[in-house]
């Protein structure tokens, strides 16, 4: 095994800052077909809807700011940079307002635009996609949110699968483990922590050594006396 700490998160990372997700009743995607506006294929045929989807997600993320547990993260990779690696399935910019360096978004960044043909990618930020971004300055082609759609492929797992190569503690945070497979993840190190609001019938409480059943938001601080505590022994 190697010596890497990996701190993998989804969803429920964000949750307690307000953080709309497509498993929410009352999210932005509960009045969407997700096979409409976030499954490959659908910007062939329902392309304004789905930029006007990401659109409104993009301005539902703009004034949501960092809870503890972002923090954490944050206050984690500043100090140990070479030690800590950090992987997100969230397409939000919680861990980059709180000014944490090298996250690897497996899903994309709301953020950005890619080109469809070049994959030329631009920061839009907050701003609407229109008309004035939407066509490539490389190519001409069609710009689209940089966002891994349900049935795409999703390059950055070889780079996470990686970095698991070289983990020796690995630390899930806010994941239901329904998209990836956090079990077979927990395989790769050495020791495992999980960390959920609730049990999931996807994780199996066996493959981790630790787990913490609250919300991420209370829970970060035995997170990060945990990560010291493993370090330092």
């Amino acid at each position: 095994m190697g010596e890497k700490i990996v701190i993998f998160s989804g969803a429920g990372l964000s949750a307690s800052s307000g953080i709309s997700t497509f498993r929410d009743k009352d999210g932005l995607w509960e009045e969407h077909d997700i096979n409409e506006i976030c499954s490959a294929g659908c910007l062939d045929w329902n392309y304004e809807n789905t930029i006007n989807f990401y659109n409104k997600r993009r301005e539902d993320i703009k004034d949501k700011l960092p809870n503890n547990a972002h923090k954490m993260i944050s206050r984690l990779k500043a100090k140990y940079p070479n030690k800590i690696e950090v992987i997100t399935q969230n397409v939000d910019d919680l861990l980059e307002k709180a000014d944490c360096k090298d996250v690897l978004h497996l899903h994309g960044f709301l953020q950005e635009l890619r080109c469809m043909s070049c994959n030329d990618i631009i920061n839009i930020k907050y701003e609407v996609q229109d008309k004035g971004n939407s066509i490539c300055t490389i190519c001409g082609s069609k710009m689209r949110p940089n966002i891994v759609f349900f049935g795409e492929a999703a390059p950055k797992y070889e780079t996470m699968y990686n970095i698991l190569n070289n983990c020796d503690l690995l630390v899930v945070i806010g994941t239901s483990g329904n998209v990836i497979d956090v079990n077979h993840l927990s395989q790769y190190a050495n020791k495992a922590i999980l960390n959920n609001l609730e049990p999931s019938f996807a994780i199996y409480e066996e493959c981790f050594d630790k787990i913490y059943y609250e919300d991420a938001n209370t829970a970060y601080k035995k997170i990060e006396e945990d990560i010291e505590e493993y370090i330092n022994s």
